[in-house]
């Protein structure tokens, strides 16, 4: 990991991509697990407990920021990390993949309205325009002029989704102090605790994992697409993500970031033949244009504070 941390520029970038590929592909390996009869908590539960074990050294390494910062541990293990990935996981077991994450990245604009409602500091015009952009978007991938096309519990849970990631962000803000890789262990580790409680893993049915799943029309071992989410889209979307978090700017890695939901969207099309309508698709492009306005417009907490920064690294 140090000579990664060592790399070039460019290397920042492509672990940016391969960070949003990989994060992108969480929803449209774990949809067919639940298709096939686990439920999303229990997807949840496999991808945050396999993580947090291979994480682990990282855990041991780091021992010392529990110490310095337990609370911001706890919170990012309970609402960056536990609390997306169960209502994402849970959204998109009735809603299609790409609206629940197109929903989900609503996060910016929500810390938006945090800082302007709740700590009553002002906001940048060009937020404002980000927030307006996004909410059109959003009423036009949920289609709100023909009455909600989808279930209405799933863009609920979508949207709690969105909640936790904008906790993520704000959490982020006051990271400054704690090792990323110690944040994500420590947070895998929470998030898998908790998990726990709920999804009751000791009565999971572990037959379903010798069952095939369809992916693109092909049968493929359960078990190997459990393997997909815990390595690929848990412990790889992470190092990677940490890599392009420290050798890019946050302007520029979070624009990277905002290619996940357009790889979800084309993975759920070929794997799960989930297909977009002309009203999702321009609604897409206004909710990212958005949440990437609203991004980088970095409102101010007081008027001699330093700028917010919304961090835009992905965590599902």
């Amino acid at each position: 990991m140090r000579t990664l941390l060592a790399a070039p520029k460019s290397a920042g970038v492509t672990a940016a991509v391969l960070s949003a590929f990989c994060f992108g592909g969480s929803g449209p390996f774990a949809k067919p697990l639940i298709t096939v009869g686990f439920t999303p908590l229990q997807v949840a539960w496999m991808r945050l407990a396999g993580g947090a074990l291979l994480m682990l050294p990282f855990a041991v390494r780091h021992a010392g920021a529990l110490r310095r910062a337990p609370w911001l541990l706890l919170g990012y293990g309970l609402f960056a990390i536990a609390g997306v990935q169960t209502c994402y996981f849970a959204a998109i077991a009735s809603i299609p993949v790409a609206v629940a994450l197109l929903i989900e990245f609503l996060g910016p604009v929500l810390v938006l309205g945090w800082i302007r409602f709740v700590r009553r500091a002002p906001v940048t015009r060009q937020a404002a325009i980000g927030t307006a952009l996004a909410l059109v978007g959003l009423a036009c991938v949920v289609e709100v002029a023909a009455g909600l096309r989808f279930d209405p519990a799933g863009l609920l849970l979508a949207l709690a989704a969105a909640g936790c990631q904008a906790g993520y962000f704000l959490l982020s803000d006051s990271s400054a102090e704690v090792d990323p890789r110690a944040l994500v262990s420590y947070g895998l580790l929470v998030g898998a605790a908790v998990v726990t409680l709920v999804a009751r893993p000791w009565e999971l049915d572990w037959a379903l994992l010798a069952r095939p799943v369809q992916l693109s029309g092909t049968p493929f071992p359960a078990l190997l697409v459990v393997g997909w989410v815990v390595l690929v889209s848990t412990v790889l979307a992470y190092l990677t993500g940490i890599l392009a978090v420290r050798r890019l700017s946050p302007p520029v890695a979070g624009a990277v970031a905002f290619l996940e939901p357009v790889v979800a969207t084309v993975l759920a099309w070929l794997l799960l033949g989930e297909h977009v309508g002309p009203w999702q698709l321009a609604g897409g492009a206004l909710v990212l244009a958005g949440a990437f306005i609203a991004q980088r417009s970095a409102p101010a907490v007081e008027p001699t504070a330093r700028p917010v920064e919304v961090r835009a690294t992905p965590e599902r």
